[in-house]
């Protein structure tokens, strides 16, 4: 937008503080170089438009406004004189992307001062070259500092992540490996009872009913109830005292094994009633074992299933093979994320899952979003841990109007509120010094609100923490998501 442009005085515009220290030659030469122009109220300019200006105000009142979601939040609005904005990188010039990072407009009748941005670059690199060196060298040090401690705040979480996931393997590798060596040893028993059956007088009449018991006490143990503690102890005591009655040996060590394979006292008849009863101890003995293989083999399973769903897990929270944009559930990504950082959360934390599972998919970039998870759910389990490592997080999803809410609430200390407007800025950290970097909250600041246009935000009180992630259901225009495959 173009205002009405106007006389330019040198000594009007060298009484505004930003000028005040500038040479008459110099407030010549930026009068003949720039511009007075009159605005009437309305915008001036709109936050990423090519940054060709830059203006200070001279009598008005301006507003300043960031972008986040779909929603234009104010962050400055003054009516002191002198007061400037626009253009105010140019000095790095090709290096720098020169774009507005706000908008501005103004609320009443403004006048500004408005000098091209290749005239501000040129005047500032000849008059003040030092400080222009040194505004560089801050600008790219804090830039490049930034980006390397990124990269190490993701190598950290990634190597949290690596020895959360190590230890989740862990048990059900290690049972594995332990079920396998016991089913070998168990197997070779069986065949050794096998063996000693079929060579005694047994009629083979006898030995085809004693496998036709062995595959349906198979079948049994592939069905086995859930015994509550109280009525396992019942029916242990029950079959023991049917094994004693029957001459069993060893009848205490043999319960135990039926009863968690889900066999009781009319299985035990059912034996008796089929199998000649020169043959019941060994016939019992042999049932023993199938029982046992059939067992370890169910162990087996359930190990490398829980292996098969951890690895499942670690590619959904990395979105290996997957389409960087895509239209995501929140749910699968959030319990992919809980998932790899169990080790960390630990036993004495409850987790709460709140989820709202009618909701639907959002497009989004799935990986960035588990790193918001990640930084999230970390600071929440560090805030527990600083008041005794006892607590609840509690994880929410809901429909908030036209976008859907993440809601990460802990029962620690809580944020104070004079802290709470910093605590997104880069390189801030409440942790003690080597805990943190200071921009896990900036880095999951970006990624929402600059990468998928939410919002961030937290509502904090002693006893309870929430933050608040919003996201769009819809895309922007210019991006179109991916099913995933």
């Amino acid at each position: 937008m173009s205002g009405q442009v106007m006389p330019c005085s040198p000594q009007e515009i060298g009484s505004l503080f930003l000028f005040e220290k500038l040479t008459p030659e110099q407030l010549g030469r930026l009068c003949s170089k720039g511009r007075v122009e009159r605005f009437e109220a309305g915008p001036v300019y709109t936050e990423g438009e090519p940054a060709t200006c830059f203006f200070v105000m001279i009598e008005g009142t301006v507003v300043l406004s960031r972008r986040v979601g779909g929603d234009d939040v104010e962050v400055t609005r003054t009516s002191q004189p002198g007061v400037y904005s626009g253009a105010m990188q140019a000095y790095l010039g090709d290096r720098v992307r020169q774009l507005y990072n706000n908008s501005m407009r103004v609320t009443e009748q403004t006048r500004f001062f408005v000098l091209p941005a290749d005239t501000f670059a040129a005047v500032m690199q000849e008059w003040f070259p030092m400080a222009v060196h040194l505004l560089e060298g801050l600008f790219f040090g804090s830039k490049s500092t930034q980006q390397a401690i990124g990269q190490r705040e993701r190598l950290l979480a990634l190597g949290s992540l690596s020895a959360g996931l190590t230890h989740e393997l862990n048990n059900p590798a290690a049972a594995a490996v332990r079920a396998t060596a016991t089913l070998r040893e168990r197997v070779a028993k069986m065949r050794h009872k096998l063996g000693v059956i079929s060579a005694g007088p047994y009629p083979r009449e006898a030995l085809a009913n004693l496998i036709e018991v062995q595959e349906r006490t198979a079948e049994l143990v592939a069905k086995a109830p859930t015994l509550s503690p109280l009525e396992a102890a019942d029916r242990e005591d029950a079959l023991t005292d049917w094994l004693d009655d029957h001459g069993i040996p060893d009848g205490w060590r043999l319960a135990p094994t039926f009863v968690q394979a889900g066999l009781d006292i009319d299985w035990l008849d059912q034996v008796a009633a089929e199998v000649d009863p020169e043959i019941l101890p060994g016939a019992i003995g042999w049932l023993n074992y199938t029982v046992e293989t059939e067992l370890l083999m169910d162990e087996i399973e359930d190990s490398t299933t829980r292996i098969s769903h951890l690895v499942d897990a670690a590619k959904q929270y990395s979105q290996l093979d997957r389409a960087p944009y895509q239209n995501a559930d929140v749910h699968e990504l959030l319990d992919s994320t809980l998932l790899m950082l169990s080790g960390k959360i630990g036993s004495r934390i409850e987790v709460v899952k709140d989820y709202d599972r009618t909701l639907p998919k959002v497009p989004a970039y799935p990986a960035e979003l588990n790193q918001v998870w990640t930084n999230l759910i970390d600071n929440a389990v560090h805030a527990i841990n600083s008041t005794g490592g006892a607590g609840t997080l509690t994880v929410r999803t809901a429909l908030d109007h036209d976008r859907l809410l993440v809601e990460f609430r802990d029962t620690g200390p809580g944020v104070p509120q004079e802290i709470r407007g910093r605590i997104f800025d880069p390189f801030f950290t409440t942790k003690p010094v080597g805990e943190g970097t200071g921009l896990g909250l900036d880095i999951s600041w970006r990624i929402v609100v600059n990468k998928h246009h939410g919002t961030l935000q937290v509502e904090s009180e002693p006893g309870d923490t929430r933050f608040q992630v919003l996201l769009p259901l819809t895309a922007a225009d210019d991006y179109t998501p991916e099913e995933p495959a």
